[in-house]
Parts: structure tokens; C-alpha cells; sequence
């Protein structure tokens, strides 16, 4: 009898993930990656996790909710934590990485496991038989995005993804950057370009009349709202991007001794520091827009732009409608989900799907059970959320501390004698998963949020590594 294997669809950071910890437990993997033989609007190479949005993976604060996902990333032996570790660029408390090193990094480990055969081909429709991971992200091709949708019987969802322009390093002007980090927290890894209120006033001005790329017809507009383009974001109100990605607040000029009225944030691209990316600056200006508009910035007045901002589309499936709890599609347990596509955003939410798809699939090939997370890690609470959230109003999320479960009356009780009421608001949950009505009893004193999160996070590695234990989670050395 053949060996049976697991097909990969999809060579992003999902995919490689998937194909990984599927290939660490003894599976054989056939891993598709379409790229370079047919592009995509974003991309650039043929390398697998090529990142085209920002280069950073987010925060490494222990007790964020980021920074607990990485963490149990780690323990599960990722690909993507490794790689992101041994490319990492400053970026004060987050984790920001080379893209080149980064990619490169996972290429390498890729295409020398012996269970794993790296193919770079178009897969044009899903499988019938076998075990399959779709992981083809948001920019899923015309041609298997049409095979899913008959498959599942299910309608896309579409939302907006813009890119950040990279400036070359020697075209920002030091004399007017200046070099912090916000509330002097993790050094000074970020060149802050600092604005008075009429340098704002006019930027803003010419931000709401530049001209935007218009989008095509049948694309649909509900923008995630943790990627706003900047120029949708100022079209709420003068002053929200103030309130934003262009916030002042804890970044003082040495040159003043002040805190301006806003910062344009830019931080190293690269392990050289050559290049910079435009913090939170996604955007759909046309690109000679841009241009005018941005160097409008003090500091980049004489900007040399490595790469401009873009748009382009992404697609994910009504996950409460298709998917269980074990990333499989409902109606073939055989065919599993990973990555952006199932609804979550960013890319260590999106590697850490790909990671769980690949353990389950290599569990149903061994004849195994396959796990769910429990519920009150990061990995669970992503999980909760993209399975069990109301199908009519389901939009992709970012992993935050408003997805777990409170903490029950034990863990949450501050103050001796005290009644606890749990951790998290109606309004910090989202309508029912991660938020909790405080029950009836005598008044309390509230947990300070820092110890709140705290108190969440090592109850979640806690459980992570009961699971770990009581599952068998980790590789077998010896399949």
C-alpha cells in the first residue's frame, strides 16, 4: 500500500507552518506554491512567506495577547517563531524581521525536511480524495477560490488590504527625525517624523482631496479595521489619525522637549536599517499621490520611495458557517482550512491556524483524534472565535484579550473577602465570547488590567501545557 500524503495548498506563512508541523510528526507532504508561475497582485517573488503588508509580526510583550500567541507558537515547535527569531531587525518591543532573511530562513528549512516536496505549480481545483490543507490565503487564485465555492456552496467575503510604502534610509532628513520609542519602551527603534498643527492641517487637507485608486465593481468594501487605509481613516474626522497611527502621545522631541501635535512613524525594514516602512500608512493614494502627499512629512521632504503603497483584495470564508473547531470543513472532514482565509488577520494569527491544521491533518493520516486548543488559550480563543462567532456579522480579528474567557471568581478575586466578578466586560467580549455580566454580591475591588492580562496569560500556558501533555501534541522522534 502507498504512503498516504498530506497536500498543502498554499505557500505562505499558513502553509509553510502547516507543512511543517505536519512533516515533524512523520507525514509526508506535497507542499503547492503557485508563485512565480502564476503571480499575484501583491507579491513580489516565488518565495514561500513573502511578506507584502508590514515586515513586523507584532508585539513580544509577555503579557499582550500577541505576545502570548508567540509564545505558544514556540512551544509547539513553529517554523515561522524560528525563522521570525533569526531575522529579526529592531523594532523596540516588537518583533519586526529582514523579509528577505525571514523567507529564506523557511525555504531553507522547507526544502530540506525529508517528509516535505516543495512544488511550484498552480492548483486549480481542491482535491476529491485524500487529506488536504487549502492555505492559499487572501489572495486565492480565480480558479480554486471558484472549486471552494462550489465545494462549500458558500459565498466569499471581501475586504481590503492595503500596503505601507518603504523608504530608502538616506533620503529622510535626521536633523528633523528624531529617534524613540513610544514611552522610551524597548529603545529607540523608530525614526518619528514630527508634525506642528498647521504641518498637520495641511497634510490632512491634501490627504482628503488626493486621488485613490477606485476599486473594481464586484469587489465589496467592509475594510478590516486594523488595516485601515490612512486616507480612510482621516475621512472619519480631522483629527482621527491623531488619535491613531499618528499619535503624539508618549513620544517626546529631544529637539523640543515636547510632545508634538503628531508623528508619522517609520520603522526599520532590515537588519541594515537601509529602509524604512510607514507605520500604519496603508494606502490607496495613486502612487505619483502619494508621492506629493508624503513628502509633505517632515523629514521626508526629499523621500526616495522603495516600494509604494497598494491595494489589493482579500478573501476569506463564512468560517461559523463551514468550518468545526478542528479547521476542518464540516461537510469533508478530509479538507482542512489555515491561514487569513478562515478569518483571522495578521500574520502570526495566520501561521498559528496553518500550525494547528497541519497537527490535526497529521492526526487524521495516523489515525489519530484530532484536538481543539483549549478555550482559554490564544490559540483556543482564535479558534472560539472563528467557528463559534454569528455568521451574518463575522469579520476578521487580530488575537486580543477581549477573545478569552474571563477568569473565574478564584482567579479574578482581588481584595480578601471580596466577590469577584470576572475578568472581561460585556463590552470588552464580543457579544457573548470573552465577555462576562457580573453576577450579583457585594462590591469589589477591580484587578488592575496588567495583572488582569497577566493573571490570563500563565493561566494559558498553564492549560497549553496540560494539553501539550494529555494529547500528545508534540512530535513523535521516533515515526
Amino acid at each position: 500500500m502507498s504512503e498516504k500524503k498530506l497536500i498543502v495548498i498554499g505557500g505562505g506563512l499558513a502553509g509553510s507552518e502547516a507543512a511543517w508541523q505536519a512533516a515533524q510528526r512523520g507525514v509526508s507532504v506535497v507542499l503547492y506554491e503557485m508563485r512565480p508561475v502564476r503571480p499575484t497582485p501583491a507579491h513580489k517573488t516565488g518565495n514561500l512567506a513573502e511578506l507584502v503588508c508590514s515586515n513586523s509580526l507584532g508585539s513580544l510583550d509577555p503579557n499582550s495577547a500577541p505576545g502570548l500567541l508567540k509564545e505558544e507558537m514556540r512551544r509547539l515547535g513553529s517554523l515561522i517563531i524560528r525563522a521570525g527569531e533569526a531575522a529579526r531587525v529592531p523594532a523596540g518591543a516588537a518583533l519586526a524581521v529582514d523579509r528577505e532573511i525571514f523567507s529564506q530562513q523557511i525555504m531553507e528549512a522547507i526544502r530540506n525536511h525529508p517528509k516535505i516536496t516543495l512544488l511550484h505549480e498552480e492548483v486549480k481545483e481542491i482535491p476529491t480524495d485524500g487529506v488536504v490543507i487549502m492555505a492559499t490565503g487572501p489572495l486565492t487564485s480565480d480558479a480554486l477560490g471558484e472549486s471552494l465555492r462550489n465545494l462549500t456552496r458558500s459565498d466569499y467575503l471581501y475586504f481590503f488590504d492595503a500596503i505601507s510604502p518603504i523608504i530608502d534610509a538616506e533620503s529622510i532628513n535626521d536633523e528633523i527625525t528624531f529617534r524613540a520609542s513610544r514611552y522610551d519602551k524597548g529603545g529607540d527603534d523608530y525614526l518619528n517624523c514630527p508634525m506642528d498643527e498647521a504641518q498637520y492641517n495641511a497634510f490632512y487637507d491634501a490627504l482628503m482631496s488626493g486621488e485613490k485608486v477606485e476599486a473594481k465593481e464586484f469587489e465589496k468594501v467592509p475594510y478590516f479595521e486594523g488595516c485601515l487605509p490612512i486616507e480612510v481613516l482621516a475621512e472619519r474626522g480631522r483629527l482621527t489619525p491623531v488619535f491613531g497611527p499618528m499619535k503624539p502621545v508618549g513620544l517626546v522631541n529631544p529637539k523640543t522637549g515636547k510632545e508634538p501635535f503628531a508623528v508619522v512613524q517609520l520603522r526599520a525594514e532590515n537588519q541594515f536599517g537601509s529602509c524604512y516602512n510607514m507605520v500604519g500608512f496603508q494606502t490607496k493614494l495613486k502612487w505619483p499621490e502619494q508621492k506629493r502627499i508624503f513628502r509633505m512629512i517632515p523629514g521626508l521632504a526629499q523621500a526616495e520611495f522603495l516600494r509604494l503603497g497598494s491595494l489589493h483584495r482579500n478573501t476569506f470564508i463564512n468560517s461559523p458557517r463551514l468550518l468545526s473547531e478542528t479547521l476542518q470543513i464540516r461537510t469533508r472532514p478530509g479538507l482542512f482550512m489555515a491561514g487569513q482565509v478562515v478569518g483571522v488577520e495578521g500574520y502570526v494569527e495566520s501561521a498559528a491556524m496553518g500550525g494547528l491544521a497541519g497537527i490535526n491533518a497529521a492526526r487524521l493520516l495516523h489515525g489519530e483524534k484530532t484536538v481543539i486548543p483549549p478555550k482559554t488559550t490564544a490559540h483556543g480563543a482564535l479558534i472560539q472565535y472563528i467557528t463559534q462567532s454569528h455568521p451574518a456579522f463575522f469579520q476578521p480579528i487580530n488575537t486580543n484579550f477581549g477573545l478569552f474567557p474571563p477568569l473565574d471568581e478564584k482567579e479574578n478575586d482581588f481584595g480578601k473577602g471580596k466577590r469577584a466578578t470576572g475578568s472581561a466586560s460585556a463590552s470588552e467580549g464580543r457579544g457573548g465570547i470573552g465577555g462576562a455580566a457580573a453576577p450579583d454580591g457585594p462590591p469589589h475591588k477591580k484587578m488592575n488590567k496588567q495583572l488582569r492580562h497577566q493573571k490570563v496569560v500563565e493561566r494559558a500556558l498553564g492549560e497549553l501545557s496540560q494539553w501539550i501533555a494529555q494529547s500528545t501534541i508534540l512530535p513523535d522522534i521516533s515515526r
